[in-house]
This record gives structure tokens, sequence and C-alpha cells, in this order.
């Protein structure tokens, strides 16, 4: 099977369900009209297909590799990367003023869908490049700025994200690496981060780490810490890479999946580095990059449900095994009930998991694209959006893909069939760039500071979408009803509710609120598409089911998850 890219998914969601015309509607995103979207998908397809897709196995059997001081990537990746750099994917959002193309994330986002669903080691890439172009232009100096967003724009750089070390992962505050103030503007960095992707390659003639580092007598915790920009080679006067800098790649981590993507131990011994935002800032201006890399790593989850998706249904729809109970049948397994129940769970996950996504990303955009408190409610809502679509996008692309693999059976865990490779590449998604538990933390934290008037005005949006389906699905109506008022019950509980008993069943709420987010997006894809009403209906009647007892365990508090001791639980 080869990977179709799903376009034509894509723009009838981004037109029909989500409104992304209002984008259009922009000074900002004016250019950004259904026909350069149509155009842009189209030539991101065909990349993603003929270029990427042939590189995934490639990767995943010849990993990447450290030799003498020197990483080597995967066969073919050059040739990826430089399609990926010269289409001017990289720079699909960064500023114009310096090179960038300055379109939406929604629809970098459908791009970054496709190429991770073509190439996910290769795709990763870019994606940490996009979210450092972010970061700079909004916390980098001018001359920072006038110097590495172009590069970075053209992908003829490429950027990392150095937070973790051995001893600091999800607790950042306790890093340990040092910065030291040379004098002249510039600080040495000392230090060793480990789980850098893309640390180290040789696909780019530059690297440039954003690396989070400690000033000498600074505050403990994460208000003490600073974030620095260092390059591998140290720009010359032209701007070209000058001389090597004092970071290398120590060695390469052997992972479970994404061979083919060069996870790094770096070691900064002295390396000379600019200073980004203020001191002590560090923190606030890596979270710039991490907010836009959150929906990124979404996208990659998504990505991988799809491709999965798809493998699943051509080889079911091959395969003859047994017989049904269906009359009329094609005679292969895609006759089963239960292999029917498993392949439409895999795609109305992978839809709504679409929609929410992008609907995180269009709200993103028009919160840069509109002024006063139009922006703000916008920022509002992508902000209570964005770590749905993180989790739930990435535990789609593990659920999904695992489902993929019994579709396939016997032959889903043996490698030839490339089933495995999806879950194994996918499941990382799910732990880095904060793991799912933290987002769902954030989620009933952070987010409902503002007492639930972000979580309250979607729940406003289901319901006003069962409304409208009650003449035409008066069930599906009432389904949906249903869980907005079970979801609206358990987020005023969470408002009112002790912080631990909120972080207790902060994950089953994530879900249930993803889910039903689902049948809302399902519902109003059905009303406009008669042909998409059997996948609304499977998706509200059975899947959206588990809203009510994901709520009912989202009230349940702490108290029983410490009823047993730490010896009693290892007894």
């Amino acid at each position: 099977m080869s990977y179709r890219a799903p376009i034509k998914e894509m723009a009838f969601y981004l037109d029909n369900v989500l409104n992304a015309g209002r984008l259009s509607g922009t000074e900002r995103f004016a250019e950004a009209t259904s026909e350069m979207t149509e155009a842009i998908l189209g030539e991101a397809a065909r990349m993603a297909e003929d270029i990427l897709a042939p590189l995934n196995v490639a990767g995943d059997l010849h990993p990447a590799k450290l030799e003498n001081g020197i990483t080597r990537c995967s066969p073919g990746f050059d040739a990826g990367y430089k399609a990926i750099s010269e289409g001017g994917w990289v720079g699909m959002a960064g500023d114009p003023a310096y090179g960038g193309m300055g379109l939406p994330l929604a629809l970098m986002s459908c791009v970054g869908e496709m190429m991770s669903s073509a190439c996910l080691s290769l795709a990763l890439n870019p994606l940490m490049t996009q979210g450092q172009i972010e970061a700079l232009e909004h916390h980098a100096s001018d001359e920072i700025k006038a110097l590495y967003l172009p590069k970075l724009n053209s992908g003829q750089w490429t950027g990392t994200m150095n937070l973790t070390e051995a001893g600091a992962g999800s607790d950042v505050g306790a890093l340990r690496s040092k910065a030291s103030d040379n004098g002249d503007g510039t600080y040495a960095i000392t230090g060793q981060k480990i789980f850098i992707s893309w640390g180290d390659h040789d696909v780019a003639e530059n690297i440039c780490h954003l690396v989070l580092a400690r000033l000498p007598d600074a505050v403990a915790g994460t208000k003490g810490i600073s974030l620095f920009l260092v390059p591998k080679f140290i720009p010359d006067d032209s701007g070209n890479p000058g001389v090597a800098n004092a970071v290398a790649a120590i060695s390469l981590e052997h992972k479970m999946g994404l061979h083919g993507s060069p996870t790094a131990i770096m070691e900064f011994a002295g390396a000379t580095g600019w200073m980004i935002g203020a001191e002590g800032g560090g923190m606030a201006a890596m979270f710039t990059m991490m907010n836009n890399a959150r929906i990124g790593v979404g996208v990659q989850g998504l990505g991988q449900a799809e491709a999965a998706t798809q493998k699943a249904i051509s080889y079911a729809s091959e395969r003859k095994q047994g017989r049904s109970l269906i009359e009329g049948g094609t005679g292969t397994i895609l006759d089963h009930a239960d292999v029917r129940r498993n392949i439409m769970t895999m795609k109305t996950l992978t839809t709504a998991a679409r929609a929410i996504i992008l609907d995180a990303a269009i709200s993103t955009d028009l919160s840069k694209g509109l002024e006063g408190g139009e922006a703000k409610a916008h920022a509002a809502r992508a902000a209570f959006l964005t770590p749905i679509a993180k989790a739930f996008g990435t535990d789609t692309g593990c659920e999904v893909a695992e489902i993929g693999v019994q579709v396939h059976g016997g032959m889903g865990y043996i490698e030839e069939t490339g089933a495995a490779q999806y879950y194994r590449d996918v499941r990382v998604t799910a732990i880095y760039e904060g793991t799912n538990g933290i987002q769902a933390m954030d989620l009933v934290g952070r987010k409902l500071m503002d007492g639930g008037v972000a979580a309250f005005g979607l729940l406003g949006e289901i319901s006003l979408t069962a409304a409208m389906a009650e003449a035409e699905t008066p069930d599906l109506a009432a389904f949906l009803a249903g869980a907005e008022m079970s979801l609206n019950a358990t987020t005023h509980w969470m408002v009112d509710a002790p912080m631990n008993d909120r972080f207790a069943g902060a994950a089953p709420y994530l879900r249930a609120f993803a889910l039903a987010l689902g049948g809302h997006y399902l519902l109003k894809a059905a009303m406009a598409d008669a042909a998409r009403m059997p996948l609304a209906r499977f998706h509200i009647r059975q899947i959206m089911q588990q809203v009510d007892a994901l709520c009912c365990a989202a009230r349940e508090g702490a108290a029983g998850l410490y009823a047993l001791d730490a010896d009693a639980l290892g007894a």
C-alpha cells in the first residue's frame, strides 16, 4: 500500500466544519484563500507521497549513526530534507520580513500531517526548526533575527530545543547547565542535554540549538533559567558558518522507534551562545516554542493514525480469511463485524483528532489575525484546545496504530508488513513536549484558572450543534446533548475542587472533552454531507458513550489513588 494524502478530507473540514474561510478575511492571512489552500495541499501531497513516503522504511532499517564525531543520517534523508527545504515548507508560517511565507498555522498543520504520515522520523526535523522560528520572532534581538531567521525559514539551517537533562526531565527547574558572561555580549554554555531530536545531522549546513541554562547567582527553580542560542558553527562576518563551536553530539540514543531521527546526547563545553529574551526569562521564551510544538506533536500523532488507518483498510480489503455472516460481501476480512468495528474506530478517532488540531490551529491564527477582544477570545480558546490537541492527537496515534496491528493479525507483528513501525514510531509522541499526563494537568489547572470561561464556551458550541441536529437526527442530538451535560457538570466540579483532586481526574476529563468535541465535529460534517452520517453515528452512539463514564472517573478525586502506601503497591 502506498500512502495517499487525504487532502479532500482536510479541505472539507477546513471549509465546511471549521469555517477556515475566516482567515482570509483578516489582513494578516488575506492570501490564504481556498484556491491557495488547494494549490498548497496538492503540492505538499505530491512531495509527501512521492519523495518522503519511500524513505520511511529505509529510515527504520538503517538508523542514523554517529561515526568519528559525525552523524550520518539514514539513506535518502538528505534528498528528502532538500525537497522539504527547497519547497519552502519549513518557513510556511514564518514572518515574510525574514523570508517566511506568512501562512496560517492551520495550513502548516495540514502539511505537517502529510509529512508525518509519510516519514515521521524526517518530519521531526522541520518541526523543531518551526518552533525555534516562533521563539526567535517573539524574543530575539533584531540582530539575531536578521542573521538567523532567513536561514531557518529557508531550511538552510535547522533548529533544536535543548531542555532535558539526566536529572531534570519534566522538572525543568532542576537543570544544572550553566552560563557565564563572556563580557562581549556572548555567554559560555556548559552542560549536557539528553533526548535532543535531530541534535546532530548531515542534511543542513548549520544547527542552531536553543539551550536552557542557569547564570551564576541565579535564583533556584524555573525563575532562574535563561535561554541561549548556541550554533554548531559560529557565523562569520558574512553570516556563513564559520569556526566550530564547543558543542558536540557524544552519543545517539537507541530507541524503540523513530530510528531515522538522530536523538542525541549533546555536550556543551563552554560553547559560545547568545541570550534570547530577558535574563531569567528562559522558560517564558521556551514556552513560545513549546506551545507551537505541542500542536505540531499532536499533528505527528494524527499523521501516524492516518497512515496506520490507510494501511489497515488496504490489508483488510485484500486479506481473505474465514466466512462472514453477511450477503454479497467481498470475501475479505473487511466483511467481518469485528474488523469493521476496529476500522470504524480508527477512522472516527483519526477524524476527531484532525478536527480538534485544526480547530486549535485556526483559533491560534485568529488570535494573531484579529485585534482587541476578539483576538483575546480566540487566544483563550486556542490555549484550552492546545493540551487536548497534543494529548488526544498523540493518544489517537498510539491507539489507532495498535488497532492497525490487530487488524493485520499475526502479520501485524511481523515487521515486513510495516504495521508495527507506526506503533513503534508514534509511541514517544505521547511522552515528549510534555507527557500527556502533564497536558491533562495543564488543562484542569492553568486552563481552568479563568473559572472555566473557555471550557464553557466550547461546551456552548457543542450544545448548539446538538440543537441544530435535533430535527434531522434526534437520537444523535440527544446523545451529544447528554455528553455536553456530563462535561458541563464535571467542569463545574473541576473549577471548585482542590487541585490534587483535579489532577487525579485530569486524564479522563481531557479524553471525555476530546470525544465530545469529536461528536460535535463529526455531526456538523454529517449535516453538511449526508454521506458522512454513518461515521458520525458510529462515533456518537459507540465511541462517545465513554464520556459519561470518563466524567464519573474524573470526579472521583485523589483519595483512592493513595489508599495503598508505597510498600503495599510493591507487594
